[in-house]
């Protein structure tokens, strides 16, 4: 029973091995190498290479969100793709149809979130 185990014990073993000395690591070298800053800039806090315009409480807008829903949804779609192509063989002409029909689905609901201007950001 022990030998089904030991590559799991193995693994956690050598995975916590590597996890504290990369932490470990990372504080020392951190201190290191902050202790003198080549200049002020390398301390100030930026916004994609520039000071920050505005606050960083502000909200977002709400199509932000939709659009991250939008690709989670279609990006599902290939996630149930590849064990569908993969067992297509085993599954047959009620695999397809399954498929054909979920697939159509996504794209009806593509479709309408496009005629709704979903997609747009102006």
């Amino acid at each position: 029973m022990l030998n089904n185990y030991l590559p799991i014990l193995i693994f956690l073993v050598v995975a916590t091995a590597v996890a504290l000395v990369m932490l470990t690591l990372g504080t020392f070298v951190g201190r290191f190498f902050s202790r003198n800053p080549a200049d002020r800039d390398k301390l100030s806090a930026y916004e994609c290479g520039f000071d920050a315009f505005e606050d960083s409480r502000m909200k977002f807008d709400v199509r932000y969100y939709l659009v991250a829903i939008l690709f989670i949804v279609f990006d599902l779609e290939v996630v149930f793709l590849f064990p569908w192509a993969v067992a297509l063989g085993k599954i047959g002409v009620a695999g397809l149809i399954a498929m054909v029909i979920f697939l159509g689905i996504l794209t009806v609901g593509f479709i309408y979130e496009w005629k709704k201007g979903a997609l747009e950001w102006d």
